[in-house]
């Protein structure tokens, strides 16, 4: 069963999304308002603000600046195998630090041309502030694309003291 919840933030409403797991939610998105790509809810989703509490908890400690990494269950299966490489390499850039996007294709062996499909990959992650793919620069130090805005990237990223920001 899909379900899901609205959520405040200082970037605006979010919409989380999940499947039901056997311990409760798997998100499968979270989506800014605005954002290009974002989810849409359908009929036949439920909505279940109760399965979102624990993720909803989070982020509202990651907006007050007490938390630094989520713990939260994510929904197997979604995205290429590519895609997955690249949100994996996500996942492992650190708190209040960035990396470019010719970084994260070394790390998942597609340097060189591949950093157009590594920009490719990250603009399709679903799970947007949860998975940092804001804290994803240029190699010049430029914020560079953000399915929900170069605004609300550079404000996460003020949010944890990354040095890149300007």
């Amino acid at each position: 069963m899909t379900m899901y919840a609205t959520v405040d933030s200082p970037l605006g409403e979010l919409l989380l999304v999940g499947e039901e797991t056997t311990g409760g939610v798997a998100l499968a998105s979270l989506s800014l308002p605005g954002q290009k790509g974002a989810a849409v809810v359908q009929d036949g989703w439920v909505r279940t603000p109760e399965a979102f509490a624990g993720v909803a908890a989070q982020l509202r400690e990651y907006f007050a600046g007490r938390l630094t990494r989520f713990d939260i269950e994510y929904t197997d299966g979604v995205g290429t195998d590519f895609q997955r490489r690249v949100w994996s390499a996500l996942d492992a850039v650190p708190y209040g630090e960035t990396m470019s996007y010719g970084q994260i294709a070394e790390r998942v062996g597609s340097a060189g041309a591949g950093v157009r499909a590594v920009g490719t990959a990250i603009g399709r992650n679903p799970l947007l502030v949860v998975r940092p793919c804001h804290r994803v620069i240029g190699s010049d130090g430029a914020l560079r694309g953000y399915a929900g805005g170069l605004e609300r990237k550079e404000r996460l990223l003020r949010l944890e003291g990354a040095s890149a920001v300007r």
